[in-house]
């Protein structure tokens, strides 16, 4: 009986490329053993994603660091051809020079989306990252990002995600100006950063960290803002103004279709004087996520009031209540719904989620104004904070007199 055909050896290159990819690159170098013509095919892949898994696990550190570094030093002296992706993911290598010898390799041999997530170390980028002009994908996690000052910019780079970086705001900001293309943006674990975004093509942005003052100079195209606010004390740590921060900040996204904002997001729009009525309507935005937002404060509420009333196509509401504070509430902030908002309609709003709350008046008059707006509301969804039985059952029997418009509306009371 004749050798069996090697079926698969015998399949298309590009149908082979496509078997390679889908294996990790330690697998993909094993396939050299199976036969002559699989040996070293796996040399001409475009993409390689290096992890600790690549070697032999070791509760030695330093034998996991040293056999990681060979391997990848290995791969990329017998590699042929193009690079066009180079993933590193370890905590094993932080502040090594073999690094910068492979971005230096990288840099000669056209990589377009290149990720180093490192542990915390001292690493600096080196010079001839900022000469890969071919990159459309940089993320950073624990580096050092200083740019040489003949650096104008990736031209072709539409995604860049810094994590933990060292980094100047003058060199942020000049990154970001100096990319034309860039359509993802992901800025996370800064402090007491003030930023100014100018990203004509800019869609999805997420912030992560403490932000005195952020703008929006020029990002017409924003269709999603993620953005999670800390600060040290107290509102003083924000950048003070009689700009209304919530027109300073979403002033000029009118294509914005989800927006998300979470710890103190709420509280830093709220700062400035209230124009009233906002100088943009938000056609399309049709889910709103803003957590932690303090009843008590009347700013922030109105905040709250503003972006509902001037997105008419809002079909998803998620808003959670901060804990309520010890102080007493202030009269003024009682007659928010009482001046225009009843005037407003939201004509596509379905789905609303109240999680955390307490039953303070300005809760239950928020639910009331979305209930009494809202014709097509089909789940408003209420999670409560509180113990007491009773208090609970207060609630419920308020929430359940209120008047929908929706004859579909449907009321559930959670308890956390």
């Amino acid at each position: 009986m004749g050798e069996s055909a090697d079926l698969i050896s015998d399949l298309p290159q590009s149908i082979l490329e496509n078997i390679l990819t889908r294996l990790s690159i330690r697998d993909a170098i094993r396939t050299s053993v199976l036969s002559t013509k699989w040996r070293y095919k796996w040399s001409t892949l475009t993409d390689l994603v290096f992890d600790e898994k690549c070697v032999s696990p070791s509760t030695d550190r330093v034998i996991v660091e040293t056999n990681l570094v060979r391997f990848i030093t290995g791969v990329l002296l017998l590699h042929q051809g193009p690079i066009h992706k180079f993933h590193l993911s370890t905590s094993f290598l932080q502040c090594r020079p073999d690094i910068d010898q492979w971005l230096l390799f990288l840099s000669r041999n056209g990589i377009k989306e290149l990720v180093l997530e490192l542990g915390e170390g001292e690493f600096r980028v080196p010079s001839c990252l900022f000469k890969c002009s071919k990159l459309t994908r940089l993320e950073l996690c624990h580096c050092e990002f200083d740019p040489p000052k003949s650096f104008n910019g990736f031209s072709s780079l539409k995604s860049l995600n810094l994590h933990q970086i060292l980094v100047s705001p003058e060199a942020i900001e000049s990154l970001i100006s100096g990319c034309p293309l860039l359509e993802f943006l992901s800025l996370s674990y800064f402090d007491s950063l003030v930023l100014s975004i100018s990203a004509p093509n800019l869609m999805y942005l997420y912030l992560d960290g403490e932000f005195k003052d952020i703008f929006l100079e020029n990002t017409p195209k924003l269709v999603t803002i993620s953005v999670s606010m800390y600060m040290h004390e107290d509102v003083a740590d924000f950048e003070q103004s009689s700009d209304y921060n919530l027109v300073k900040f979403l002033g000029g996204v009118p294509l914005l279709e989800k927006l998300v904002g979470y710890i103190y997001f709420t509280k830093y729009l709220s700062i400035g004087d209230d124009p009233g009525r906002l100088p943009i309507t938000y056609i399309h935005l049709k889910t709103i996520e803003l957590y932690q937002v303090s009843f008590e404060d009347a700013n922030e509420v109105l905040v709250l009031l503003r972006l509902v009333t001037h997105s008419p196509n809002l079909k998803e509401l998620k808003v959670s209540a901060s804990p309520i504070q010890l102080f007493p509430l202030e009269e003024e902030s009682f007659d928010l719904f009482e001046r225009d908002c009843f005037d407003y309609k939201l004509p596509r709003l379905e789905t609303v989620r109240m999680t955390d709350v307490s039953g303070i008046r300005n809760e239950l008059e928020f639910i009331r104004f979305l209930m009494g707006t809202s014709p097509v509301l089909e789940t408003v969804i209420v999670t409560s904070s509180l113990s007491d039985k009773d208090a609970r059952m207060e609630m419920v029997v308020e929430l359940l007199r209120f008047p929908r418009v929706s004859p579909r509306a449907q009321l559930l009371f959670l308890q956390d």
